[in-house]
């Protein structure tokens, strides 16, 4: 029985597999030794051609220096003679060059004819300066790999001629090719028998653990019901039992894990705040869709990364420091087309023994909060300055006639006067204050009705012509010669162009000229009102619609203004399904649009 088990254990096997590696690296080792072969055969190829170079030289070197008579055969004769004999390789040309680059023989019969020609080859040039030439290159048509040489025929020092050979190596590459050509099957051969030794002897090991591997695989798509088969009692079969029993383990705490998860998913995905948790080095690992959509950011895209990175805050704290944060922070992710502003609160997350395990922030969007919250703080500034100033001039001057300025006949009515100016002042204040407020509130109660916007015009124009002839201010009229009907309130549009037309006068300079003019388009009517005052600075031309934004402060509180005409005018134009706008150029002047809707209940009649 233990010889049994012997046989099946691991040890066994494992024995098998080191024999197999074994057999393996016999096989690297004989490509080694076909590699090595290889760069011998090219050695000694080289090593012939140098010595058959060398005996070549030396002969030709006898014959150049040889004293020769007028009946002696030519040069040339003699010098294929030695080719012949010295030099018959296959595949191979040399050729024998004297001093004047005049060649005197070559070995390759099909190119006799350039036997007393001039030789323009570049390594003959170098070799008959003194300079040896050795190197391997590709013929161009046929790209066969050829050794070339060049070596200079010397005598006393004196270099006398040159021999330059060309030698075929694709021999030598055939011989190693074939020679790989009977490794490779023989390595074929080798691994097939390894294939059928390694598939019988893998089996046995194998096959247990392909089981525990689709279980693996079952067991990551959640389904623990299957078992491990197993196979015996050896070390893997050990190892089936103990996988088994990890599995019914495992499905135990799956079950209460993926209850505890639908919970915690269920409050993370309905909570109206965002959700960010990260690990105690400060990096992200969960985050809900409320905190993707806060951020903007694809949480798939986020997991991993630093929480400060995220929330913009690298610069500056570090992940640390949020830990000691009691206090929530205001995060402002507003550019300059929309205001974004969110609060973020830190909680940390302790294991039982003490140590941080990570940081829970929750993030609440508090745009409208911060900026109602900044309104109401600059409208309560601004309310009680705007009351303040004519309170205390009252103050001031009703003090004055009490202490017997009344009885001064030309203090006394003057005063009463500037006393009566602040409280009309003050009247208006509070009746723009109520106005704004019934329209914040929806409780503005509008009556439409088609209106000849040209005829209103005319009206207000002709009234205001006659309250400034003091300065000498003149309108230019630039209307349509027949009826252009608006559906308006009449009473709150004319104390929109009375306030537009009003602006335009007090600024005004005496002896300006006023233009008011009507351009009738294909969707509605524009009215124009343009000043020759001062202008309006381009930095402060979107401002001039807030409640009490003044451009200059002082003169336009001197001038008995409240800072809220031109905000009245844009939320009644709005509220007729227009728009006012400003164009302004400084110390030029300024064009107030507005623009209204026709009206679809009455037809224009042109007049004649």
């Amino acid at each position: 029985m233990r010889i049994i088990d012997f046989v099946r254990s691991i040890h066994v096997k494992m024995i098998v597999v080191f024999m197999l590696l074994i057999f393996i690296a016999i096989q690297v080792i004989g490509v080694y030794f076909t590699r090595e072969l290889g760069a011998q055969l090219e050695d000694n190829y080289f090593n012939m051609l140098e010595e058959r170079a060398d005996l070549l030289k030396y002969n030709v070197r006898q014959e150049m220096t040889r004293d020769r008579n007028p009946e002696d055969e030519p040069i040339e004769s003699n010098i294929e003679d030695l080719l012949q004999e010295f030099f018959s390789i296959e595949n191979s040309e040399v050729q024998v060059i004297d001093s004047n680059q005049k060649v005197l023989g070559t070995s390759n019969w099909q190119d006799q004819d350039i036997v007393g020609q001039q030789s323009t080859n570049v390594r003959v040039e170098r070799a008959l300066l003194g300079n040896e030439d050795a190197t391997i290159v590709r013929e161009r048509e046929t790209g066969d790999r050829i050794r070339v040489m060049a070596q200079p025929v010397e005598s006393d020092g004196e270099v006398m001629g040159a021999i330059y050979i060309e030698a075929s190596m694709e021999g030598i590459y055939k011989e190693m090719e074939e020679i790989n050509g009977i490794f490779f099957n023989g390595t074929i051969i080798a691994l097939v028998i390894t294939a059928v030794l390694g598939i019988l002897v893998s089996q046995t090991i194998t096959r247990p653990i392909v089981d525990m591997r689709k279980q693996a695989r079952v067991m990551g798509e959640g389904d623990f019901s299957r078992r491990v088969h197993v196979y015996g009692q050896d070390e893997i079969g050990q190892l089936a039992e103990s996988f088994n029993t990890l599995t019914q383990r495992l499905k135990v705490a799956h079950a209460d894990t993926e209850g505890e998860r639908k919970k915690l998913s269920s409050v993370l995905t309905h909570m109206t705040d965002g959700v960010i948790a990260t690990d105690e080095l400060g990096r992200i690992i969960l985050m809900n869709k409320r905190a993707e959509s806060l951020l903007h950011v694809d949480s798939r895209d986020v997991i991993g990364a630093l929480l400060t990175d995220t929330l913009s805050l690298e610069e500056t704290v570090t992940p640390s420091d949020l830990y000691d944060y009691n206090d929530a922070i205001l995060l402002d992710f507003s550019s300059e087309y929309e205001e974004f502003i969110m609060e973020a609160h830190f909680s940390v997350i302790r294991n039982e023994d003490g140590p941080v395990n990570g940081l829970i922030t929750i993030l609440h969007d508090v745009t409208e909060k911060e900026k109602i919250e900044r309104e109401r703080r600059e409208f309560v500034a601004n309310v009680s300055h705007e009351l303040r100033t004519p309170l205390t001039t009252l103050r001031s001057y009703l003090e004055a006639l009490e202490d017997g300025a009344m009885a001064d006949e030309s203090l006394g009515p003057r005063f009463l006067k500037v006393t009566q100016n602040e409280t009309e002042r003050m009247i208006r204040l509070v009746n723009d204050l109520l106005q704004l407020s019934r329209m914040d509130n929806d409780e503005l109660q509008l009556t439409y009705a088609p209106t000849d916007i040209v005829e209103l015009l005319n009206q207000i124009t002709e009234r205001f012509e006659m309250v400034t002839k003091d300065k000498n201010i003149e309108f230019h009229r630039y209307f349509p010669r027949y009826s252009v009907y608006v559906e308006m309130d009449k009473d709150k549009m004319v104390q929109v162009f009375d306030n537009i037309v009003s602006n335009a006068v007090k600024y005004s300079p005496d002896g300006g000229i006023i233009t008011v003019q009507v351009i009738t388009k294909a969707n509605g009517v524009d009215i124009e009102v343009t000043d020759e005052g001062v202008g309006i600075p381009k930095e402060n031309q979107d401002k001039i619609f807030e409640r009490f934004y003044r451009v200059d402060k002082a003169r336009a509180r001197n001038l008995g203004g409240t800072g809220l005409g031109l905000a009245i005018a844009k939320e009644l134009v709005q509220a007729h399904g227009g728009k006012i706008s400003v164009e302004s150029v400084w110390k030029k002047g300024t064009t107030l649009s507005v623009t209204l809707p026709y009206s679809y209940s009455k037809k224009a009649s042109v007049a004649e």
